[in-house]
């Protein structure tokens, strides 16, 4: 680095300031290291060069500069999961959109854990000699809230900002769907991971989980986030009172959870995933009207 001498401190507090070629090649961010360096140094103590470079310095480009800098720090940081889906390739509104959904926070998960814990400990106290009724019927609800929470303005807080989104509705939907799924199937297969002494009796809530996420989906291109997935619950505890009342001397699986009751489940899984396809533009066209 080229250095021009004066005869005292010109205000910076040293003797020497760095040359205008240097500063130039600065302001053009051409200057190598370790001269880079020494200037970068020199700059923070020397108001006589912070003044020269500026001077020397395009001003446009300067300002862009700053833009650039204030748009990078106002950036938020992404966290490990948006990171990660970053990663896999997805759109970074989609990733920002999919990681903001209620249900897929720590608090709600949280929760659903500390539930199935909960009830994984009150069907073991009951031994194995008869079936899991509780955690059979409790586990299918769990997809369905968290699917009702993922989605509809007076759930999600993100609800404005995926109104606005280059997404469609129906699209945004399936993939937190989707999302909340995983999640809540994971947990709940984890949680049957810890009734093996029931056998695959303790699996027999997946299928009624998948119909009721589906049903209360379908239906809520009518009747809204709320009250759709509201009325598929209540059907439910309804379904599991009256199979309850109907079983012949207490004893044996309530009614859905037998063989023909799982494979109604997967008629209604069914129908209803045709129901949704068909209703798929509702989706769009309410979250854009809604004011």
């Amino acid at each position: 680095m080229t250095y021009g001498t004066t005869g005292g401190t010109s205000g910076g507090g040293t003797g020497w300031h760095v040359s205008e070629e240097d500063l130039r090649a600065y302001a053009r961010g051409g200057l190598p290291a370790p001269l880079l360096w020494s200037a970068d140094t020199h700059l923070t103590a020397c108001a006589h060069c912070r003044a020269v470079l500026a001077g020397v310095s395009d001003p446009v480009a300067l300002d862009a500069g700053w833009e650039r800098l204030d748009a990078e720090l106002d950036v938020p940081r992404p966290g490990f999961l948006e990171s990660l889906l970053l990663r896999l390739g997805i759109a970074d509104h989609t990733a920002r959109l999919l990681v903001a959904t209620p249900a897929l926070r720590r608090s709600w998960l949280g929760a659903v854990t500390a539930v199935l814990l909960l009830t994984v400990a009150v069907t073991a106290v009951h031994g194995t000699g008869g079936s899991p009724t509780l955690f059979l019927a409790l586990a299918p609800l769990l997809p369905l809230a968290g699917v009702a929470l993922s989605y509809g303005p007076a759930l999600d807080p993100t609800y404005e900002m995926a109104v606005v989104a280059p997404t469609h509705g129906f699209r945004l939907l399936m993939i937190r769907t989707v999302a909340v799924l995983g999640a809540g199937l994971g947990l709940n297969g984890l949680a049957t991971l810890a009734l093996p002494g029931y056998g695959l009796r303790a699996l027999a809530w997946l299928l009624p989980a998948l119909a009721l996420t589906a049903t209360g989906l379908a239906l809520t291109a009518r009747l809204g986030p709320v009250l759709a997935p509201s009325l598929v619950g209540g059907g439910w505890i309804a379904l599991l009172l009256t199979a309850d009342a109907a079983r012949a001397g207490g004893d044996g699986p309530l009614a859905p959870f037998t063989a023909a009751g799982q494979g109604v489940s997967a008629v209604v899984t069914a129908l209803a995933a045709a129901l949704l396809v068909l209703l798929r533009d509702r989706f769009d066209l309410s979250s854009r009207s809604t004011p």
